[in-house]
C-alpha cells in the first residue's frame, strides 16, 4: 500500500522513508540486520546496523572489518525522521526486532524469533519482548498446528540421557546442529559432568563470541585435546555438514543425533538417517507465533518465510489484515535438507566493492550512531 513504512523489493525488505533495508539478501549501502545467521547477514553491505549483542558473532561471521554500528536494545534514534530501536527477538545471541515509527505508524520487523507455548526461553540471550505495534511483520517457519515444544528442560533432560548411555556402552556421542545459536543452546543446557565435550572448528569462534558477551558455556576441546578413551565418552557438537564426513569417521561407532524443529516430523528423521532426533527449535512454535502476534496488538500482519498461506488464512479468520512477503529467508530448513559432507566454516570476508548511492552511512550524530571499531 502507498505510505507503507515497510515495501519488498528485489534487494530485500525496504523502508522507503528511511532509505535503508532490513536483512537484504542482496548487497545495499544499508543495511539493518536482526540476526547473525546467514540468511538475514549477507556479506557485501556498504553499512550495517544491529544490536550491541550481535557485533561479536558478525564480525566472526562477516569479518573484523565491516562498517558495523550498533545499538543497545531499546535505544531509539532517528534517521530522515524514522525512529528506529531494536528489541530482542530471543532466537540467537544478539537477535533483534526491528521497530519503525513514522508518520503517526508503528511497524515492527521481527526477523527470526523464539517464543514456545511452553513459555520458555532462550537462556542464551535475552528473551522475546513483545512490541506493539500497527503492523507486524511475522516470520512462520514452524507455522502449523503440529508444531508444539515441549519444555526444553525435558529435552535436554533426554539429550543427558542419551549422552549417559553411550558414554557408559564406551561411544561416542555426535549431535548435530546448527553452529550458531544451536550449538551453544545445546552447550548450555546439558550437563557437562557426564564426560568431554568436543566441537567442531565451525562452533568454536561463535562459542568465544557468547562467552565474550557474558553467556556462560562449559568448556570444550577440539578433538585433537582428547585421546582414545576420552573421545569414547564424549558429547560431539558439529554442524549437520559432518554427516558421513572423514572428520566424523574420527569418532569410530558413534552414536549420531540431530537438533531440530524439524526433528518433530518421522520424514525428516528418516531422510537424516541418524539414531536419534531431539526436538529443539530456536524459532517459535504455533502457539508461540499466536501468543506473539497477539501480544503485538498489530491490526495488520505480514507473514515471511515458511507456511504463509496457512498462517494468513488463519490471521483472517481472527478477523485482522493479513498479507504476505515473499523473502529469502530459509535457515532451519535449509539446515535440515542440504546434503552431508563438507565444512559449514565461514566463507572468509568479500573483498568486493561496497555498493554505492544513497546518503552514506545511516545518519550522524543522534541518527545511526558512528562505528564502533
Amino acid at each position: 500500500m502507498n505510505g507503507d513504512l515497510i515495501v519488498q523489493r528485489p534487494e530485500g525488505l525496504y523502508c522507503p522513508a528511511g532509505d535503508f533495508y532490513i536483512d537484504p539478501w542482496r548487497p545495499v549501502a544499508r543495511a539493518v540486520i536482526t540476526h547473525a545467521h546467514g540468511d538475514h547477514a549477507r556479506m557485501g553491505n556498504g553499512h550495517y546496523l544491529a544490536s550491541q549483542k550481535s557485533e561479536g558473532v558478525l564480525r566472526s561471521r562477516l569479518g573484523a572489518d565491516i562498517q558495523l554500528q550498533t545499538l543497545a536494545y531499546g535505544e531509539t534514534i532517528d534517521h530522515h525522521g524514522v525512529r528506529l530501536s531494536l528489541h530482542p527477538a530471543g532466537h540467537v545471541l544478539g537477535s533483534a526486532q526491528v521497530r519503525l515509527e513514522h508518520g503517526g505508524q508503528v511497524w515492527v520487523a521481527s526477523g527470526d524469533y523464539f517464543v514456545s507455548g511452553a513459555e520458555d526461553h532462550n537462556t542464551t540471550c535475552e528473551p522475546f519482548e513483545p512490541v506493539r505495534c500497527h503492523c507486524f511483520i511475522t516470520e512462520s517457519t514452524f507455522g502449523l498446528p503440529i508444531y508444539r515444544w515441549q519444555p526444553q528442560r525435558e529435552v535436554f533432560d533426554d539429550i543427558d540421557r542419551w549422552w549417559q548411555r553411550n558414554a557408559d556402552a564406551g561411544r561416542a556421542s555426535l549431535l548435530m546442529g546448527y553452529s550458531f545459536g544451536k550449538a551453544q543452546r545445546i552447550l548450555a543446557g546439558v550437563d557437562p559432568a557426564i564426560g568431554p565435550i568436543v566441537t567442531h572448528g565451525a562452533v568454536d569462534p561463535l562459542n568465544e563470541a557468547y562467552r565474550a558477551a557474558g553467556v556462560a558455556l562449559p568448556a570444550t576441546h577440539r578433538v585433537t585435546d582428547l585421546d582414545k578413551a576420552a573421545l569414547s565418552r564424549a558429547l560431539v557438537i558439529a554442524p549437520p555438514s559432518v554427516q558421513g564426513s572423514a572428520w566424523a569417521r574420527r569418532f569410530g561407532d558413534a552414536s549420531d543425533a540431530f537438533a531440530s524443529g524439524w526433528m518433530q516430523l518421522r520424514g525428516a528423521r528418516r531422510r537424516r538417517a541418524v539414531d536419534r532426533g531431539f526436538v529443539l527449535s530456536d524459532h517459535a512454535d504455533w502457539p508461540g507465533l499466536q501468543r506473539a502476534i497477539r501480544e503485538t496488538g498489530a491490526e495488520r500482519v505480514i507473514v515471511t518465510h515458511g507456511y504463509e498461506a496457512i498462517m494468513v488464512r488463519w490471521l483472517q479468520e481472527q478477523g485482522l489484515q493479513a498479507e504476505a512477503f515473499e523473502t529469502e529467508y530459509d535457515d532451519e530448513r535449509a539446515d535440515v535438507e542440504k546434503p552431508a559432507g563438507g565444512d559449514e566454516t565461514p566463507e572468509p570476508p568479500s573483498t568486493a566493492a561496497a555498493p554505492q548511492g544513497g546518503s552514506g552511512n545511516l545518519g550522524a550524530a543522534r541518527r545511526f550512531p558512528e562505528s564502533n571499531e
